[in-house]
């Protein structure tokens, strides 16, 4: 089954954008039992769920993607949400190579964590990843690494993922290759993309995801199956929470041309991770089905949508 299959009633798809009905919780192993900083996002409500591995943008802390988080386990995902590093340069590779021995610990690790009657389902495995961290997913899935990897990723993610500075200027290890339908990931794959990411805040500083590297030129690369939401007038943070703290927090606020507020642009990302996971990883099209047959039913308005089947 696919999305082009037979539509379903919106009243029924819409609550994706919303808190679902399953009660979560917010566990933080310690961090000398884990490959790096973990947070994992659950249901506490008995039963067995698939399991996504989220990754954070540059220089910002994981539980930035706290509200988004807990949106999507609410409807029946287990998140695992790492911070890769606190400062780092331009080079990517280390990062991928944390994910994979992140991924690697699942299958021993992530159980001794998760509520008593609540099961990972490693055979149902996403990767998704923002702005850097999408870069370091689509590397990860293209298999750009050396860790060789003990588990299956089955769905990719890139929201408003970044492969450098601008055309030319991409950082290492290069994702992008500029050829149309050339990443051979053998998995489905949604980009997610912010329509103020490629505008300049201000002359001082570049834009956050800038044209040439952004969204726009990932979802290119993509063969079949593969889906593309772009958000217009939303920034490249404005999927993070209402409220960040500290100085990387202050920093969010200051470097990119947002939104009027964070949460349409949160819900909507929740919204469509939600309904492509459910697709792809649990056979239940319905929610991806609705957003296409009917993109009004998003919080945001979307600038573009399209769908390679």
């Amino acid at each position: 089954m696919s999305p082009s299959s037979s539509s379903v009633s919106i009243c029924s798809s819409t609550n994706v954008f919303a808190i679902g009905d399953l009660e979560t919780q917010l566990v933080k192993p310690d961090e000398t039992v884990t490959p790096k900083p973990l947070l994992i996002f659950t249901p506490v409500d008995a039963g067995e769920f698939p399991v996504l591995v989220l990754l954070h943008g540059y220089l910002l802390n994981n539980s930035f993607y706290s509200q988004l988080s807990h949106q999507i386990a609410s409807h029946g995902f287990i998140l695992i949400v790492p911070q890769l590093y606190s400062v780092a340069g331009p080079d990517a590779t280390k990062e991928i190579e944390y994910v994979a021995e992140i991924t690697n610990w699942l299958a021993e690790g992530l159980p001794k964590f998760l509520p008593p009657q609540v099961n990972a389902d490693l055979t149902k495995l996403g990767l998704a990843g923002h702005s850097r961290g999408g870069k370091v997913a689509f590397a990860l899935a293209l298999s750009r690494l050396k860790t060789e990897l003990k588990l299956k990723f089955s769905a990719l993610i890139g929201i408003d993922p970044v492969d450098g500075m601008d055309k030319g200027k991409q950082t290492p290890p290069k994702v992008l290759t500029y050829i149309p339908h050339s990443f051979n990931l053998e998995m489905p794959v949604m980009v997610i993309g912010s329509g103020f990411g490629e505008v300049r805040k201000n002359p001082l500083f570049p834009a956050c995801a800038p044209k040439g590297v952004n969204h726009e030129n990932f979802y290119n690369e993509c063969c079949k199956p593969a889906c593309y939401f772009v958000a217009k007038d939303y920034g490249h943070l404005d999927m993070l929470d209402d409220e960040t703290k500290g100085i990387k927090g202050k920093v969010t606020y200051c470097l990119c041309k947002n939104g009027k507020c964070r949460e349409p642009m949160r819900r909507f990302v929740g919204g469509v991770v939600v309904a492509f996971l459910k697709g792809y990883l649990e056979g239940d099209f319905s929610f991806l089905i609705a957003i296409k047959d009917d993109e009004h039913i998003a919080p945001v308005v979307l600038q573009k949508v399209d769908f390679m089947i």
